[in-house]
């Protein structure tokens, strides 16, 4: 009864409008096009007549209500699916061009329209593969636009299943060194610039950003964060949502619906582990810090963040309230999804699980991993011992809204039909879910223009802005006797640093110490290979964060150091243990993702590094296992402070 309700209210409102509106412009490959009022719509469902949910006048809400009312029992279910899109011989989707006949047969018959996208490649060829799905789902019943996400693809550092290659994007500091930079504007000016090329090319949503607290030093995952401080933290994160949402008013036609995750406790890591492993599925919070965790996320709220992801964590024996929170992952937690995001926090967005939460963990999952094998994944943490059906009935009900990396609708309807669920449970995440694609404009026009994307898709201008950032979140830590910035003509010994590079700034390159005036060598955060039989426990940065005897890098630099003062920069992924190199290094950076162009323009004094730590540097392993997983620059004696920076 409510939603026609609504369908009758809007149909007034339409009336009144309908002479104010602008005609949008209509992206067709074979719908319809009717003429009322003397404007135009599209036919999507080939009634000869114009439905309220084919109505650009009308609200989104209007359109959704309309549009779920249309739909049978195993397309309401298509839609709460976040499927991936396949490319060919990669079960994960990656590659340059989509396996067309395997997406057809997921929108035609799963009834799927949201997946992620992890094709890479240039502007003009994302934008042709993405055209080419969006003329498929225009032909289903319904004609239901794709919406089409992706993981963050503008920075350095990616690992599948958290991040993309640049490939032709522009290519920006990660999280960590915007909020090195510290600028609220520049990061909603770079959530500005990824959006025009998210949207360029047809991507709809962005799985990001982190709003995770970066508290366990060990964490492998910190380097999508923005550092460990709450308020640091919080402010980058409404910065970055309202950069690609375009502004902080909800959704509109130029914006791109902002995932803030992993709502909530993440980066309380017990022991450093990653939740993406069985053997990481813990966060813990000895530190009684947990409400440190919650705060990053009223930034996003605060800018209207489209959606939330839960993190896949179980947050060990923590009580709220005095309440125990129940030994599950948040995407089975209906206190931490309907009680605190939604009723506490207000969210009305769509909650989008991490993916594979209601799978499997078979043997490959739990250790018996080898390379070549299938990623047969799941993370159904807490809920191990349910079937599958029986995940995706308890998701349901906590409340989750779309159920990533999966496409079994077949599933959902036999939850409703087995009266574990009812269909209005499934509408009611179905509306929201549509009602996002009708804000974004993707039921008038979802299709997209290569030659536009080839412009603006890692344009010049953009990656201009872009290699300033990098240059601006590098922080410098030592600066022994004005090592920095060198003068033209000096002879360097380069490790891991483009010869091409020093060349073109006026530095001399050779071959040995022997024949430098100066050694630059770049180098990363330690780690080490601890569970080479975890899919991620391969692909991951785990372990130690201290440079040990014997390593090749750390070798180098107290060889080069012996004979030449030594400039170092150390990529931070994780928050190195720099104590035995800051006496071998007469300067000492902190790099958060920048190229051999972006580091020598300071190391030369063309550019000023801005940068300042956005977490802690231990001082020893010993002061990181003493420390609380949970509580922010905690550790005793950390060789430098969250905020450090020497200013030359």
């Amino acid at each position: 009864m409510f939603d026609r309700v609504c369908w009758a209210v809007g149909l007034l409102l339409v009336a009144q409008a309908a002479s104010a509106a602008p005609q949008p412009r209509l992206g067709v490959r074979g719908a319809p096009i009717i003429s009322v009022d003397g404007l135009n719509f599209k036919d999507l469902n080939r009634s000869g007549g114009l439905d309220p949910y084919e109505d650009w006048r009308a609200s989104p809400a209007v359109r959704a209500a309309d549009l779920v009312q249309r739909m049978t029992l195993e397309e309401k279910a298509g839609v709460l699916m976040h499927g991936t899109l396949p490319a060919p011989a990669s079960p994960m989707g990656m590659g340059e061009r989509y396996d067309v006949e395997g997406a057809a047969a997921l929108i035609a018959e799963r009834r799927v329209n949201s997946f992620i996208s992890r094709l890479s490649g240039g502007g003009a060829a994302l934008a042709e593969e993405n055209n080419r799905l969006q003329a498929l789902a225009e032909q289903t019943r319904l004609g239901v636009p794709l919406t089409i996400s992706t993981d963050p693809r503008n920075h350095f550092q990616h690992v599948a299943g958290a991040g993309v290659a640049s490939g032709g994007f522009s290519k920006w500091p990660e999280a960590l060194g915007l909020a090195a930079i510290g600028d609220e504007r520049l990061t909603r000016r770079f959530g500005e610039v990824a959006r025009q090329e998210y949207r360029a090319v047809g991507f709809h949503m962005a799985l990001s950003p982190q709003a995770d607290l970066a508290t366990e030093p060990r964490w492998s995952r910190a380097t999508g964060t923005f550092g460990e401080d709450a308020d640091l933290v919080g402010r980058m994160v409404r910065a970055y949502v309202a950069g690609f949402q375009d502004g902080e008013d909800g959704l509109g036609p130029d914006s791109v619906v902002a995932v803030v995750k992993h709502w909530v406790g993440y980066g309380a890591a017990k022991e450093g582990w990653d939740s993406h492993s069985i053997y990481g599925r813990f966060a813990s919070f000895p530190g009684g810090a947990f409400a440190q965790h919650v705060k990053p996320f009223e930034g996003a709220f605060q800018a209207q963040a489209g959606g939330v992801m839960p993190t896949y964590s179980i947050l060990q024996d923590l009580k709220i309230n005095g309440r125990p929170v129940e030994q599950v992952g948040a995407g089975f937690n209906k206190f931490l999804l309907t009680d605190l995001l939604r009723g506490t926090y207000g969210f009305k967005g769509v909650v989008v699980s991490d993916w594979l939460i209601t799978n499997d963990c078979p043997a490959a999952c739990r250790g018996d991993w080898k390379a070549g094998d299938r990623p047969l994944l799941g993370m159904p943490w807490g809920v191990e011992d349910l079937s599958e059906i029986g995940r995706f009935a308890k998701a349901l009900d906590a409340g989750v809204d779309q159920f990533g990396g999966t496409e079994r609708t077949d599933l959902l309807v036999e939850i409703v039909r087995s009266g574990q669920a009812t269909e209005a449970r499934l509408e009611q995440s179905a509306r929201r879910v549509l009602q996002q694609k009708f804000e974004l404009g993707l039921f008038e026009d979802p299709y997209v223009d290569p030659a536009a994307a080839a412009r603006i898709v890692g344009s010049a201008a953009f990656q201009a802005e872009a290699e300033a950032a990098q240059s601006r979140s590098l922080v410098l830590l030592e600066n022994r006797r004005a090592t920095l910035p060198l003068a033209a003509g000096k002879k360097v010994f380069l490790r891991g640093v483009s010869p091409a590079a020093a060349t073109a700034r006026g530095l001399i390159a050779v071959d040995s110490p022997e024949a430098a005036d100066v050694a630059i060598i770049r180098t990363q955060a330690p780690h080490q290979l601890l569970h080479p039989n975890y899919l991620f426990g391969l692909m991951q940065h785990e372990g130690d964060l201290d440079f040990k005897d014997g390593a090749p890098d750390y070798e180098a630099i107290k060889a080069a150091a012996a004979k030449v003062p030594t400039i170092v920069s150390v990529f931070l992924d994780r928050p190195a243990i720099l104590t035995n190199v800051k006496d071998h290094a007469s300067a000492l950076i902190g790099d958060f993702g920048a190229s051999d162009e972006a580091l020598l323009d300071v190391v030369v004094g063309k550019a000023k590094p801005e940068g300042r730590l956005p977490f802690e540097l231990p001082s020893s392993m010993d002061a990181v296992r003493a420390q609380a997983p949970d509580r922010p620059h905690d550790s005793a004696a950390p060789l430098y402070p969250f905020g450090y920076a020497l200013r030359r």
